[in-house]
């Protein structure tokens, strides 16, 4: 796998457990008020990205320091060696924590039935019926829906996430997106932080207040 930051510790990302974070180089949304903007593109070796061997180095490193990791990106299933890089970080006796957008259900079922995961939280961006303009790309909202109902079945720790702020959402798509929550998994919201945004309209917006 390939990585575009690593950071070594974070008491914050992983609930009740001190990790460090690896962020996945690539994504395939672009979603208007993303602030991982350097994540966005997919990775070309040699030009500055840290290989899975580093981030086990590091871990190995850290043992009886740390107790997790936390993948995150850009988006991991991206990335086709994700199963094996996770099997080693388990062999390390590490917990994984799992960031999603859900757009690829098959691999999240792949590693939830391979028990490399202890943690998933998956990020629904919007209503159904708003997915694909929120994201700047086409999306499969029977992907994302797959993802919300295998992640609330797992048996595993989760949570979904939203982040929300005008001008992009309304308090009605906030709770038609409540609305896809499964009983008993929790839904965080997170505030929209405008400063990185990828569309430079929701910057200005900043600007001008």
């Amino acid at each position: 796998m390939w990585f575009g930051g690593f950071q070594p510790f974070t008491l914050s990302d992983y609930p009740a457990c001190v990790a460090a974070i690896a962020f996945a180089q690539g994504c395939n949304f672009r979603c208007r008020f993303c602030h991982n903007t350097t994540l966005l593109h997919a990775p070309v070796p040699g030009t500055g990205l840290m290989s899975d061997d580093f981030v086990v180095k590091e871990l190995e490193n850290r043992r009886g320091r740390l107790k997790g990791l936390v993948v995150s990106g850009g988006e991991p299933t991206l990335q086709e060696d994700l199963p094996h890089f996770l099997s080693r970080i388990k062999e390390l006796g590490y917990k994984v924590k799992l960031d999603t957008n859900g757009s690829r259900p098959g691999v999240i079922q792949r590693l939830l039935k391979q028990e490399l995961l202890d943690y998933v939280a998956m990020d629904v961006k919007s209503a159904m019926e708003g997915y694909a303009g929120l994201c700047g790309v086409p999306v499969s909202t029977d992907d994302i829906q797959a993802s919300i109902a295998l992640i609330a079945a797992s048996g595993i720790s989760h949570h979904f996430r939203t982040t929300f702020g005008a001008p992009f959402m309304t308090e009605e798509a906030l709770m038609q997106i409540k609305s896809l929550i499964p009983p008993g998994s929790s839904h965080v919201i997170q505030t929209f932080k405008p400063e990185f945004a990828l569309d430079p309209e929701l910057r200005r917006g900043r600007q001008s207040q």
